[in-house]
């Protein structure tokens, strides 16, 4: 073998190493090109295959927003919103559904008077008493009011949002001081302090916006995706899942 044919050999070694190297940095299990090679596509029915269909975008202003103009009246029956008209307000409606070894005001099967609450905000449990200490607690929604309107709430019709303000699907009771502590936030801000919660939270929001066409702000996206990726097969809640949809009146 001459000089020459001796270096083009030696080169094509090199190279050859040197694309081998590369291939296995590539495929090492703590690269990224690893982690979504072994993740693969989200399953269909998780939640986060919907969060990867939704739209994101930047935060629109708050210009025009107003709670009861635009979202109508807190608690109303006369919605589009599934359980409505059945001669129950929401708020009633959602801690039937949410608490335990309930009781009912008077001869009334509507007005909650007492019960209790495994409250998945903060793990705690809470007695509720219908009177001057009802706000321990309150009726969150899982996408704030305010947040869906920076999120494409603003362009729905008058309808659609007195829904989006009464569906059960976006109605979680829960500690009042965890729920004021949330006011408006989303999911880059505010996440409930019991963590085990996170998943079922996160996947509560996602079906609400997939359900009103709303959109996520970068930073809301990335919140999520981290809640999920510890929870890969989190289930998209729907109206007809255990803890959304309303028991029915007797």
């Amino acid at each position: 073998m001459n000089v020459t044919t001796r270096r083009a050999a030696l080169a094509g070694v090199a190279l050859a190493a040197t694309l081998t190297g590369c291939s296995a940095l590539a495929d090492q299990p703590g690269s990224d090109n690893a982690k979504a090679a072994a993740q693969g596509p989200a399953a269909a029915g998780t939640a986060q295959r919907a969060l990867a269909r939704l739209t994101v975008k930047g935060p629109a202003p708050m210009t025009g927003y107003d709670r009861e103009a635009k979202f109508g009246p807190a608690w109303s029956d006369t919605t589009t919103a599934p359980g409505s008209g059945n001669s129950c307000d929401t708020r009633n409606d959602v801690l039937r559904r949410d608490l335990h070894k309930i009781t009912f005001k008077g001869t009334s099967r509507c007005v909650i008077a007492t019960g209790t609450l495994e409250d998945p905000y903060t793990g705690k449990r809470i007695n509720f008493v219908r009177g001057p200490q009802s706000a321990k607690v309150q009726i969150d929604h899982a996408v704030a009011l305010g947040a869906s309107w920076r999120t494409g709430a603003a362009q729905l019709t008058q309808e659609q949002r007195r829904a989006v303000g009464n569906d059960p699907l976006n109605l979680i009771s829960a500690d009042g001081p965890a729920n004021s502590a949330k006011s408006d936030a989303d999911a880059a801000t505010w996440l409930p302090p019991n963590k085990t919660f996170r998943c079922s939270y996160v996947a509560r929001q996602i079906a609400v916006k997939a359900k009103y066409h709303l959109w996520v702000t970068p930073p809301e996206k990335t919140a999520m995706t981290r809640v999920l990726a510890g929870c890969p097969n989190q289930v998209l809640p729907t109206d007809a899942s255990t803890g959304v949809a309303l028991p029915g009146q007797k």
